[in-house]
């Protein structure tokens, strides 16, 4: 059981933290994108300018965030979290520090073999099979994603030459747990993929009145008799993986203003 509450939460995000050196009164760029490939996030620190001003501070880990000049514009950079608890938390304390707008994107498996490996799929619901967003709206069994910046994105995968899917998304806790009978429920009821934050991004942004977009590259298939890993480790087609980010960029300098 999961007790719902609309009060404000005891506990208050304070914002991200300093080491020696680093600004402790600075407001983040207004816009932030958020990667969970560490691979790609490395990637864009090595290939961009990108300026370390602190960093998000976890029980048992760091994660440095950095202001990134894309286009002469800066935007807020971070390695987003794996699981719900963790993105709700990258999401607070970020916003805490003057970020207004998300951008989240990463890999998923997919329910439908058809959906080519590596394209990019964008959620348009997502069926709640996780904790932690129980915590900041009330109880459904879905909520609808991306309300805003959709049209905007398609332009983008368009001017590039991706091909994309939209479709509901699974998003759950337990990844191991991703039985046949949950596949096949889930794809009747017209989930496309399956990942574990989609839901949580969209709850948190939703109470906390924040503008959000994510998206997905197609990883590995749920949809055959046994597991098809595909492109679901972090080397594999990284240079298509690569050209992914920049979709990100683009729509970051895109909604700056919007």
């Amino acid at each position: 059981m999961i007790r719902y509450s609309n009060e404000e939460g005891f506990i208050k995000a304070k914002g991200i933290k300093f080491r020696e050196g680093q600004n402790a009164n600075i407001i983040l760029p207004k816009v932030a994108v958020g990667v969970f490939s560490s691979h790609l996030f490395q990637d864009v620190i090595e290939k961009f300018p990108c300026v370390e001003v602190g960093y998000i501070s976890l029980a048992n880990f760091e994660k440095n965030v950095y202001i990134l000049k894309y286009k002469n514009m800066d935007i807020t950079f971070f390695m987003a979290g794996v699981s719900g608890p963790i993105i709700s938390a990258d999401i607070e304390e970020l916003a805490a520090q003057g970020v207004e707008k998300f951008i989240i994107f990463g890999n998923c498996g997919v329910l439908d073999s058809t959906i080519e490996d590596c394209s990019i799929i964008i959620p348009t619901m997502a069926f709640r099979e996780e904790g932690t967003s129980y915590h900041y709206i009330e109880d459904s069994d879905t909520i609808d994603m991306n309300p805003k910046y959709t049209s905007e994105f398609i332009k983008i995968l368009d001017k590039f030459g991706f091909n994309y899917t939209k479709g509901a998304t699974w998003t759950t806790d337990a990844f191991y747990r991703e039985t046949q009978d949950k596949i096949s429920y889930f794809k009747n009821n017209g989930a496309v993929c399956v990942e574990m934050e989609g839901s949580v991004i969209a709850s948190v942004c939703k109470r906390k009145k924040l503008d959000y977009f994510t998206f997905y590259y197609a990883g590995d298939n749920l949809d055959s008799t046994e597991w098809d890993e595909r492109s679901l480790s972090g080397l594999s087609k990284l240079d298509k993986k690569k050209e992914v980010m920049f979709l990100a960029l683009e729509l970051a300098i895109d909604i700056y203003n919007k």
